[in-house]
């Protein structure tokens, strides 16, 4: 008997882009990765869309939503009042057990509230958090939370970790991910009471590898696989980072194109910049995994192209088919007794 298809809820109206980008990267992935989709939004914007492109093998049903998350909306909102919305028709097309997992490229918020309130979350785990990969010197890593929740307590950092071990693992393609704790410093003690009451929970963790605080300045070096913070320090973090390389390949552009001799160089060096372009292009990582629900959930940028939504797509049927949710279950409910020690803690 094989083994069956992932099922994956696309949400096509979301994004800045909407059905001309999101539904080609869907059918892109469905093709190149045996998913067969839940195309979810306005049925009369899918089918129109559809004609543009061949579906030859791919399996798809097209999921009428009649509302669309706005971005000026506030999620609490969205999942009061829009219960047409297409996040909270794939949302609840994943609770009941018609898609595996889910994939928009839309309002953030939304996707994690609806996650949340709609999915639910893994039994022992107060906060999903989002884990974004980033390029570093040696091999992609996974920084997390990144803005899905900015005020945290020590239990949840914890959790954040006991999260990402096996996504990273899948995800990385790594045995023993080491983890790291954003501070200020290296040494243990160093940092915020937060960082500090979660260094000393992760100490004490089974079956991860924990090597302590890792400072900002190494988030890059590719020495830790995966990066713990609050959702505050990580999205500054982010787009700090996300400003400063589109900082620096503007300046490299306008010092290469001041004369004739660099102009040179840079058509000499064309592959290797090339090379490094596709290393630091979101879109080869697809999407944001909101780790924390009880099935895939994978959040993606809303300026996503056609290849980020392939990717993602991709992503999230990979984590169905290793069974990386059911993993990352067991790491919370082997560590239960530290994440109810520390809630009991007054912080």
């Amino acid at each position: 008997m094989g083994i069956k298809k992932p099922v994956i809820a696309v949400d096509i109206m979301g994004g800045d882009f909407g059905p001309p980008v999101v539904l080609p990267g869907a059918l892109a992935a469905a093709r190149s990765s045996n998913i067969d989709l839940l195309l979810v939004g306005r049925k009369e914007a899918i089918e129109l869309e559809l004609k543009q492109h061949d579906c030859s093998g791919v399996n798809f049903e097209i999921v009428h939503a009649a509302e669309v998350a706005l971005m000026n909306e506030q999620p609490s909102d969205i999942l009061r009042r829009k219960k047409d919305a297409s996040i909270q028709i794939c949302c609840r097309l994943v609770k009941e057990a018609k898609a595996d997992g889910f994939v928009s490229a839309g309002h953030s918020g939304a996707s994690v509230a609806c996650g949340m309130f709609i999915i639910g979350r893994v039994p022992g785990v107060e906060r999903p958090a989002l884990a974004t990969i980033i390029p570093t010197e040696k091999n992609p890593a996974i920084l997390l939370d990144v803005g899905a929740n900015v005020d945290c307590k020590a239990h949840h950092l914890f959790q954040f970790g006991l999260m990402a071990h096996p996504f990273a693992q899948d995800l990385l393609d790594i045995s023993s991910p080491r983890i790291g704790l954003l501070s200020i410093g290296e040494e243990e003690g160093k940092g915020n009471n937060l960082v500090k009451e979660s260094y000393d929970l992760f100490k004490l963790a089974k079956n991860i590898n924990f090597v302590g605080n890792v400072e900002g300045r190494d988030l890059f070096t590719g020495d830790v696989d995966v990066i713990v913070s609050d959702g505050f320090v990580g999205n500054v973090a982010l787009k700090l980072s996300e400003g400063l390389a589109g900082s620096l390949a503007r300046v490299l552009k306008r010092e290469i194109f001041s004369s004739t001799v660099t102009k040179l160089g840079a058509w000499l060096s064309k592959s290797a910049f090339k090379r490094f372009s596709r290393i630091v292009d979101y879109a080869e990582y697809g999407g944001a995994p909101l780790l924390g629900l009880q099935n895939i959930a994978i959040v993606c940028h809303g300026k996503s192209n056609i290849k980020a939504i392939t990717n993602a797509t991709i992503m999230a049927a990979n984590y169905v088919r290793k069974g990386t949710n059911q993993r990352l279950t067991e790491a919370i409910s082997a560590n239960e007794e530290l994440s109810r020690y520390s809630k009991a803690i007054k912080h």
